[in-house]
């Protein structure tokens, strides 16, 4: 009796990999993503009311409102944030307090980065002994309070917003520096710039077009922190009576005018220092954003080049 063939046996199907399942983003990244949104768009308000606050549809910030008492609360009528202790518009103060807060970060900020850098530059790349006086410059700097350093500064110079912004400036300047030298030393040795040097490229050229450029965008997400930090510090001064004087309106003015009636008008502190607060955490969380992502690039970077 013949036996049936045997059919061949297919080999075995190799098992389908399960395909790749794309979460969900996570919860905190949303978190982070509507914080930057938000930070921006109040960044954006400000920086618009600040700018156009000539054109807005405000009373002078100096006039006392007819028609209605001192220290009116806040309410849609009129005026939408009320009057101050003497009457005047709490809207109108706000806008161009303001202005004069922008007007202390960004200077301030911008004359510290500006001298930093150079410093920084300079003792990153040429070193030796100016590296070692610039060094020992800014150690001395740091070594003195940033709160006593702001205090002597206001009480030799005149009263006003530029003594306020240089004070700051001084302050700030050597963290700028710091970061400016750090980075520079870490970039001076890239193959880019023994490249330029090969090719005859002078130490101002290298300076100017290859080591600032780069340096400025490492040295950028700090000056976000240091314009908080400036905002707090404009605000604290005004309120001790060494910042910007009166009739100027300004948020750290407004919280001390408002504090003998924090008891049974606590808006008239709430509402100033509202807005500090809001403003600080803005530039806060847009610098802290920018940080992230410039860490991000120079890890692509180095793993892309194969420095890691």
């Amino acid at each position: 009796m013949r036996s049936q063939p045997t059919q061949p046996t297919q080999p075995a199907r190799p098992a389908r990999p399960a395909e790749p399942t794309h979460p969900a983003q996570p919860t905190a990244r949303r978190r982070r993503d509507v914080a930057l949104t938000l930070s921006l768009a109040w960044i954006a308000l400000v920086l618009a009311v600040a700018v156009f606050a000539d054109l807005l549809p405000l009373r002078p910030y100096g006039a006392i409102v007819a028609g209605l008492d001192a220290r009116t609360p806040p309410g849609w009528v009129r005026e939408f944030l009320g009057t101050d202790a003497i009457g005047r518009s709490i809207t109108a103060r706000l806008a161009y307090g303001a202005r004069e807060s922008l007007v202390v970060g960004v200077g301030s900020t911008g004359l510290a980065m500006a001298v930093g850098l150079a410093l920084g530059l300079a003792a990153g790349f040429f070193r030796r002994w100016l590296d070692t006086t610039i060094s020992l410059l800014l150690d001395a700097l740091l070594a003195v309070p940033a709160l006593v350093l702001l205090l002597a500064i206001a009480a030799v110079g005149r009263r006003g917003t530029a003594t306020v912004v240089v004070g700051l400036a001084v302050v700030g300047m050597p963290s700028f520096a710091r970061l400016a030298r750090a980075n520079t030393l870490a970039l001076a040795d890239r193959p880019h710039i023994e490249a330029a040097r090969a090719l005859g490229a002078g130490p101002g050229r290298i300076l100017r077009r290859e080591l600032l450029p780069e340096v400025a965008v490492r040295v950028a997400p700090f000056a976000f922190v240091f314009v908080a930090f400036a905002v707090v510090a404009e605000a604290s001064l005004t309120f001790l009576g060494l910042g910007v004087p009166p009739p100027t309106p300004s948020w750290g003015g407004m919280i001390n005018d408002g504090r003998p009636y924090l008891q049974g008008e606590p808006y008239l502190v709430f509402v100033p220092a509202g807005c500090v607060f809001l403003t600080v955490a803005a530039f806060t969380t847009v610098g802290d954003r920018a940080r992230r992502r410039l860490d991000g690039r120079d890890s692509g970077l180095a793993h892309a080049t194969g420095l890691t």
